[in-house]
């Protein structure tokens, strides 16, 4: 039992593709994530560190560590977490923090903080949800559903970065993260009078799956239906495109938007948490 790790994208398609597949619901993040590497560079979100866990030969646990994200877990035995940290701690690695079900992600800081002194905190608390059958609002908002082209790229820009800021991430959107959606056509406004209120953005299919990411509205736009339109509007255009499965994240803490999406039909499938780790008293990370 052993962890490998690389900045080989396709040495680690080739070793772990076949376990992230198997379950492309739970695995959503790894499959989008490396598919986007795959199609526009291995550099799209910045270094990368990707590694897979075996145990009586094969593949049990991989996880995806990219840019200024924290590492993320698939499903693994706590065991393989837990050897992940110590992994990481040996290399000199500086973990920020860790993204897994919550036992995993537990179970990883446990031995980081044993490791390091560093304490976790829980950052966010999500839920991954997938589409059961998608129930659009009726009568929908004034207003219809655009795809976006090319002379939307400085919108788009501006939104996922206010995305970003509303889900307290502040960054700057990757420009060609959002020029992969747009040209995938992954990228839907709600218009009122030609002038967009809404947006949302989803994944290109793979392994039968899309991810519906991001949604956001402007504040001054908000509490008319603009994002569960929006919503619905990309969700279909993922079934359009061949998606069996269609899924999302939510940030537990915001009732809303989950009580909008259970509406729209997506049905929970799991819980993830976000733990941070702070610096140890009198010191710093590793």
């Amino acid at each position: 039992m052993a962890w490998t790790l690389t900045d080989d994208l396709d040495g680690f398609l080739a070793r772990a593709g076949g376990f992230l597949r198997a379950d492309p619901v739970a695995n959503t993040v790894p499959l989008t994530v490396t598919e986007s590497m795959r199609v526009q560079g291995p550099g799209l979100f910045g270094e990368a560190l990707l590694g897979w866990w075996t145990e009586g030969g094969r593949v049990a646990g991989a996880c995806l560590w990219t840019g200024a994200h924290p590492p993320m877990l698939s499903a693994m035995p706590e065991a393989a977490a837990a050897e992940l940290a110590e992994t990481l701690a040996g290399r000199g690695a500086a973990v920020s923090g860790i993204n897994g079900a919550p036992e995993a992600a537990e179970a990883f800081a446990d031995a980081w903080t044993k490791r390091t002194g560093a304490a976790s905190t829980v950052a966010m608390r999500q839920r991954l949800y997938r589409l059961g059958r998608l129930d659009a609002p009726a009568p929908p908002p004034e207003g219809a559903a655009r795809v976006a082209g090319g002379a939307d790229r400085g919108l788009a820009m501006e939104w996922f970065t206010a995305f970003y800021a509303d889900a307290g991430e502040p960054r700057r959107a990757n420009p060609g993260l959002v020029d992969g959606r747009i040209a995938a056509g992954g990228v839907v406004f709600w218009e009122v009078g030609a002038r967009p209120v809404a947006m949302a953005g989803r994944t290109e299919v793979v392994a039968g799956m899309a991810r519906v990411a991001p949604v956001y509205t402007p504040p001054e736009h908000r509490r008319r239906g603009y994002g569960a339109a929006v919503t619905a509007a990309v969700t279909q255009g993922a079934l359009d495109a061949g998606a069996e499965h269609v899924v999302l994240f939510t940030d537990l803490a915001n009732p809303t938007s989950n009580g909008i999406y259970r509406r729209l039909g997506y049905r929970p499938v799991e819980d993830r948490v976000v733990l941070g780790f702070a610096p140890p008293p009198g010191g710093r990370l590793t």
